[in-house]
């Protein structure tokens, strides 16, 4: 059976659903109002970087979503600081998620620097009043900080 389309009219209400599912931890959902979205406008951004927090707040679910597709939609992003900023995100939570999976330390870690390195990318082209990648990068360090020594002592596997 075909889908249904909305119309392009309803994209500002639709956003406004797709952020309150994704409060309500209903990422499915979020996740289906905005390719909904981007049917009728591909360009959107919002929607763009709403699916992709959805498709990472799936990360470690029995439907989770995957990481080449959330890694896809990042690079989409128009801007730069998007795209780096986004690419941050991806990656630490796909590190968490590994976390919470229970694997190595140092799998995770590595996880985590590549967010990190993404993060120090986006600081470099963020907007002035725009100190998200800092306290992204900072949070990844607490994390780090915690994690056991074994992670520590592997650091720097991926070298991008």
């Amino acid at each position: 059976m075909d889908l249904k389309q909305i119309s392009s009219a309803s994209v500002g209400r639709a956003l406004e659903l797709g952020e309150r599912y994704r409060l309500l931890n209903e990422p499915e959902l979020a996740a289906s109002i905005c390719r909904d979205i981007l049917v009728v406008d591909p360009s959107n951004q919002e929607a763009r970087r709403m699916l992709l927090l959805a498709l990472t707040d799936l990360f470690g679910r029995r439907q989770g979503a995957s990481l080449p597709e959330a890694e896809a939609l990042a690079a989409e992003l128009q801007s730069e600081y998007d795209r780096e900023y986004y690419r941050g995100i991806v990656y630490e939570r796909w590190g968490r998620c590994k976390l919470q999976e229970g694997v190595p330390g140092h799998v995770v870690a590595e996880w985590l620097q590549r967010a990190m390195q993404r993060y120090e990318a986006a600081e470099q082209v963020r907007p002035t009043d725009d100190d998200s990648a800092l306290l992204r990068w900072n949070t990844c360090q607490r994390l780090l900080d915690r994690l056991p020594d074994q992670a520590r002592e592997d650091e720097g596997l991926f070298g991008d």
